[in-house]
């Protein structure tokens, strides 16, 4: 019989939230549980309980996660193209897309309203933060004149993108091709789009 893994008080949350990761990857949102999630990570479902009241307060805070995550990763794509000299726009665009690839369940679990407490204020923050980044000029890498609402150009690009990793994810694009196969066609279709942004 293996023995548990001591956890301390306060990373418990977390790992839980990976075993929620490793579940809803491999056999999807409906097989994961509270108690599935505990066993996974070793501990007794009370002590999993005493982090979320259920399954749907876990799933709130995979949720958060996930867009803490994706809005981390845009803002870091930007700075590092700026530091390389390269185009911040295309970066952007590629770490969404990227995002979504290398972390499906996180890309899956962030508005699925269905699921989770969507008036959960941390969940709130987190996807304002999101949102902010893709209404300032999409990560500020094109041109916004109110950084308050989306412009037509920066719903093209986002719906560009999202539409395309989702796609990759749940859909019929690529199906068969690795991730960087998948990025090549991400990069092509982030090169189109360029035009639109002079």
């Amino acid at each position: 019989m293996s023995e548990k893994k001591p956890y301390h008080h306060g990373n418990l949350a977390e790992s839980l939230l990976n075993a929620v990761d490793q579940l809803a990857t491999k056999f999807g949102f409906e097989s994961v549980t509270l108690r599935g999630c505990a066993k996974l990570v070793g501990v007794s479902p009370s002590s999993a309980f005493r982090h979320y009241t259920d399954k749907r307060a876990l799933m709130t805070a995979f949720a958060t996660r996930a867009l803490h995550q994706l809005s981390d990763s845009m803002a870091q794509a930007k700075t590092q193209a700026e530091q390389n000299q390269t185009n911040p726009f295309f970066a952007v665009g590629m770490a969404y897309v990227n995002f979504a690839l290398e972390k499906p369940a996180f890309f899956r679990a962030m508005w699925r309203e269905e699921a989770i407490y969507s008036n959960n204020e941390d969940y709130i923050a987190a996807a304002n933060k999101l949102s902010e980044h893709l209404k300032g000029g999409f990560a500020d890498t094109i041109k916004d004149d109110d950084p308050t609402s989306f412009s037509p150009q920066e719903l093209l690009a986002w719906s560009s993108v999202h539409g395309l990793a989702n796609l990759f994810v749940d859909g019929p694009v690529a199906k068969d091709e690795t991730n960087e196969q998948k990025l090549e066609k991400a990069a092509d279709m982030i090169r189109a789009l360029a035009p639109a942004f002079k």
